[in-house]
């Protein structure tokens, strides 16, 4: 798929989450290139999505969907701005605070590609397949696979929530396009490691390929990526989402949600430089990263030399694209 430039996209929201403090995830990464006096940001053009942090100030009428009513108008916002990206014929890659902006991120790849199969690599501690009808804590940065699936997952379900939730929820599985956007069977993860029952059944019963840290470390960075392409051969475009908290929470506290026993810088470069390297994927995001959590920005200096090498490598391909 061919592709004009490369554009960045600024997604400065939290509201998502259940710990304060991701919205200054992308300053942070603007602190860590000054720290290693990088001109990374200075030549690339940004776009920032509109946010609705200011929520966080006002009471949560919705204890099973936490301000699923701002939520919504942010996937929307970030769903017409990876749309629009898109449809000019760049790649975008999404810097996010929490990770429910994943769902507007994978929504606009679907409006922009309506008659395509979408593949998604999910490289995360969590598995992300919570709904209002789940979820033990309310935080819908824990909901954004379900939401581009359109799955309630009644069979497990815990919570009543009430009926404006459950219109909201509605309105969110039908951003930019009406139903699902992808199909779980198009869902392979790498680095999960924490999730509820709720959200294990849904991977038993369809079938979700996890690449266990493990198995990254048996088989190799490159190779564990190179089989999660593979299981997606049939998928026409591919989105990758790289959580921060894939890796292992002895590298930073920066996160909001870390976990032990994850992967390594080093192994967290080499898989995402390996799969955006691929002509099928169409955009990267990173999220995640809360520089609250971190007493010297650990986590943001090693993630912008992730995003260092992910941003060169697309470029790479982007100039051998044109050159095609």
């Amino acid at each position: 798929m061919k592709t004009k430039s490369l554009k960045l996209i600024s997604v400065p929201s939290e509201i998502a989450a259940g710990t304060r403090g991701a919205s200054m995830g992308y300053q942070a990464l603007v602190v860590a290139s000054l720290n290693a006096k990088s001109k990374f940001f200075f030549d690339k053009e940004v776009a920032e999505v509109e946010t609705e942090n200011e929520l966080l100030l006002d009471e949560n009428p919705y204890p099973y969907a936490k301000r699923i009513n701002g939520v919504k108008n942010v996937l929307t916002n970030v769903s017409d701005s990876v749309a629009e990206e898109l449809s000019e014929e760049n790649f975008p890659l999404v810097l996010a605070g929490d990770h429910s902006t994943a769902a507007g991120t994978i929504s606009g790849i679907k409006k922009a590609n309506p008659g395509k199969r979408l593949g998604v690599i999910w490289i995360d501690a969590h598995g992300d397949l919570h709904t209002p009808y789940t979820t033990p804590s309310g935080n819908m940065h824990g909901m954004p696979l379900a939401m581009v699936a359109g799955i309630d997952n009644l069979e497990q379900q815990i919570n009543e929530p009430k009926e404006q939730t459950k219109e909201l929820w509605e309105d969110i599985k039908n951003i930019g396009i009406d139903g699902p956007k992808v199909e779980m069977d198009d869902i392979v993860f790498i680095g999960v490691r924490d999730t509820e029952d709720p959200e294990d059944r849904l991977i038993e019963k369809y079938g979700i390929r996890n690449i266990k840290v493990s198995e990254v470390k048996e088989m190799g960075a490159v190779n564990a990526a190179q089989e999660a392409l593979d299981l997606l051969k049939n998928c026409d475009i591919i989105y990758v989402s790289f959580d921060v908290d894939s890796m292992d929470s002895r590298i930073s506290a920066g996160t909001g949600t870390p976990v032990i026993d994850g992967l390594s810088v080093e192994e967290a470069r080499d898989i995402n430089r390996q799969l955006v390297a691929n002509d099928k994927v169409v955009c990267w995001e990173m999220v995640e990263i809360n520089p609250t959590l971190d007493q010297e920005n650990t986590m943001a200096e090693n993630a912008f030399n992730i995003l260092v090498q992910v941003t060169e490598t697309v470029e790479s391909k982007i100039q051998e694209s044109c050159k095609a």
